[in-house]
C-alpha cells in the first residue's frame, strides 16, 4: 500500500474569515511589546504630526516594529520592511500593514531625541511593575564594530598626501575638462571630491589636534626636566621631534581602531549598566579604545536616568570588571556620595583562584594600604566576592546581545 502523507492545501477557502489575533499564540513575546506600548506615555511622538496632508503611520504601530525587530537583532530597515510583509509576528504588531524601508527609515532618524524619552518611560514603567531594584549596579562595555573598513584608516603623512594628490587631480580636470564638468578620470578612492575632501580634511583636523596635544605635553615634560636639575638617564626629547602615529580613518572618522578578543576591529565603545534582574538603566558610545575612564560618567548618567524617570530609591553598589578600575580612580571621593564600589583589579579567573588558595582576609586592614590592594581585600571577602561573580551574569548578558544585534 503506498504511503499516505499530510499536505496543505493553499487554496482552502475558509467559511469565516479570519482572526489575526489567533496568527499568535496568547504568551508570544511580540504581545509583550504591544501591551507595554499601550501603558506608555507617547505623546513626544505624536507631537511632530500636524493635520494637512497624507494621513501617517500611528507612531505607536511604528514603534511596535522597531522594537520587535531590534529585540530579535534586526536592524536594516529593508528587513524590516521584508518581514512585515512575511512573518507572522510582524504582521500581527503592525495590524497587517508593510512600511517601506524609506518610512521605517525616516521614522527612527526623525524621532531620534523622542527615544531617548521613550527609553525613561520604559524603565519608569518597569519600575511600576516592581523589576527596577537598585540594591546592586552592574556596568560593562562592549566593542560594536562601525560601518568603516580598518584599511579605510591613514596616518597623517599619508592624509596629507592624498589632499595634495587630490587638488593635483582637480587641477589638472579643470583645465581639461572646465570647472563646471564632472569628467570621468577621477581615481575611484577619489570619486567625489568634495565628500571626500571633507571626509579627509576632517581625519587630518583629527591627526593635528592630536599631535598639537602631543607636543604640548612633550614640552612640559622638557620644562620638568630643566627645573629639576641634573638628572641621570636619557634627556627628553623637544617638543619639535614629536610625531604622530596614530590613524584616522576617513570613511567614519569618529569610530576607533579598537581591540576584542578576536582582534582589532573598526568600532565603538558602547557602555551599559544594569540592574541584577538584567534591566538596563544606562547606555551610552563612547570613543575611547577601554573603559578606564568610564566608570565616573557611566555613574552620573545611571542617576541621571533613575532621577528622570521618577526611579525612587538609592544605588547601594556599583561592580565592575577590571577594564575600570585605575590606580588614579578616586573610590574615597565617589563613595562619599555615592554607591560602594566592587573593581576586579585583575581577570575573573584569578579573582576565583585566591579565595580558594589563601581564603577571606582577616583582621584589621593594615596601614598605608594601596588602593589596588584595599579594592582586592574587599573583593575577597565573601560578600564582595558573591556580589562581584553576579557581574558576569547580568552585564556580560546584556553586552552579549548587543553583539548578536
Amino acid at each position: 500500500m503506498a504511503r499516505g502523507f499530510i499536505k496543505g492545501n493553499r487554496h482552502q477557502i475558509f467559511l469565516l474569515p479570519p482572526s489575526m489575533d489567533d496568527w499568535v499564540s496568547s504568551d508570544h513575546p511580540v504581545r509583550f511589546v504591544q501591551a507595554c506600548l499601550e501603558q506608555m506615555d507617547l505623546r513626544c511622538f505624536y507631537e511632530h504630526y500636524g493635520s494637512e496632508g497624507r494621513p501617517p503611520y500611528d507612531p505607536q504601530t511604528m514603534l511596535g516594529i522597531l522594537i520587535y525587530a531590534y529585540s530579535k537583532g534586526m536592524r536594516s530597515s529593508r528587513k524590516i520592511s521584508k518581514a512585515c510583509e512575511e512573518e507572522v509576528p510582524f504582521r500581527w504588531i503592525s495590524g497587517n500593514i508593510a512600511p517601506d524601508h524609506r518610512t521605517i527609515c525616516r521614522f527612527r532618524s526623525n524621532h531620534e531625541k523622542d527615544f531617548k524619552k521613550f527609553f525613561n518611560e520604559t524603565l519608569r514603567l518597569c519600575a511600576e511593575a516592581d523589576l527596577v531594584h537598585l540594591g546592586k549596579i552592574f556596568l560593562d562595555g562592549t566593542k560594536i564594530r562601525a560601518n568603516a573598513a580598518l584599511s579605510a584608516n591613514h596616518t597623517l603623512g599619508h592624509i596629507t598626501k592624498i589632499l595634495e594628490e587630490a587638488d593635483a587631480f582637480d587641477k589638472e580636470e579643470d583645465k581639461a575638462f572646465g570647472e563646471s564638468e564632472r569628467g570621468d578620470r577621477l581615481p575611484k578612492e577619489l570619486a567625489d571630491p568634495k565628500e571626500r575632501m571633507k571626509r579627509i580634511k576632517e581625519a587630518k583636523a583629527r591627526l593635528d589636534r592630536e599631535l598639537k596635544q602631543k607636543k604640548d605635553k612633550q614640552a612640559q615634560r622638557v620644562k620638568e626636566h630643566k627645573e629639576s636639575g641634573p638628572k641621570r638617564g636619557r634627556k627628553p626629547k623637544s617638543s619639535d621631534e614629536v610625531t604622530i602615529d596614530k590613524k584616522a580613518n576617513i570613511t567614519d572618522s569618529e569610530s576607533r581602531i579598537m581591540k576584542d578578543r578576536k582582534g582589532f576591529l573598526q568600532a565603538y565603545n558602547c557602555q551599559a549598566a544594569c540592574t541584577e534582574d538584567q534591566i538596563i538603566v544606562t547606555t551610552d558610545v563612547s570613543q575611547d579604545e577601554n573603559d578606564l575612564h568610564q566608570l565616573e560618567p557611566m555613574l552620573q548618567m545611571t542617576q541621571s536616568t533613575l532621577s528622570e524617570s521618577g526611579v525612587d530609591g538609592k544605588i547601594k553598589t556599583l561592580a565592575a570588571d577590571a577594564g575600570y578600575f585605575r590606580d588614579d580612580l578616586d573610590i574615597e571621593g565617589i563613595e562619599k556620595k555615592g554607591p560602594e564600589l566592587l573593581i576586579c583589579t585583575k581577570k575573573s579567573h584569578k579573582l576565583r583562584k585566591v579565595p580558594k588558595e589563601k581564603g577571606a582576609p582577616k583582621g584589621r586592614i593594615p596601614k598605608n594600604i594601596s588602593t589596588r590592594d584595599r579594592m582586592d581585600r574587599r573583593l575577597q571577602t565573601q560578600r564582595g566576592y558573591n556580589i562581584y561573580k553576579k557581574e558576569a551574569t547580568p552585564s556580560n548578558q546584556s553586552s552579549a546581545r548587543s553583539n548578536n544585534a
